[in-house]
């Protein structure tokens, strides 16, 4: 189990500017530290596996919410099952976001083929700009089975 230490640092006011010095005995500074097992609210629903934690991370960084990861692994699980090599031998379509043609991710990064972390950031850009977030393009798998 982790802990994390906070630490608190009040200023104490005297009239409108703090004392250049204090004096013996006095401190105009107060810091208190505390320690807590406290783990972020996502810490609980943290997917195990790594590609999933990765794009959760980047879902996190857009300000999207749970739900939206929700769909997100919902069709990326369907389409690849996660899987970063993952190739569709009838369509050529590839990796996590099953991209097709696969080459359009190399605009993502030279390592498309071999980095989920890449497949990921593409996949995600692929999906606000044509659904705008994953539960849209969730709604649109689910009822064409592509997206």
């Amino acid at each position: 189990m982790s802990s994390t230490i906070i630490t608190v640092t009040a200023f104490a006011a005297l009239g409108a500017t703090a004392p250049a010095r204090a004096e013996p005995g006095e401190s105009p500074v107060k810091t208190r530290v505390w320690t807590t097992s406290a783990q972020p609210k996502f810490a609980g629903v943290r997917p195990a596996d790594r590609n999933k934690r990765i794009a959760l991370d980047h879902v996190v960084r857009r300000s999207w919410n749970y739900r939206e990861f929700r769909c997100l692994d919902n069709l990326w699980t369907r389409e690849s099952g996660w899987n970063h090599r993952a190739h569709n031998r009838s369509s050529g379509a590839y990796g996590i976001p099953q991209a097709l043609p696969a080459g359009k991710m190399r605009i993502s990064g030279r390592d498309w083929r071999s980095n989920p972390d890449t497949q990921i950031r593409w996949g995600l850009a692929y999906i606000k700009g044509r659904y705008g977030k994953p539960c849209g393009a969730w709604g649109h798998f689910r009822s064409h089975n592509w997206y």
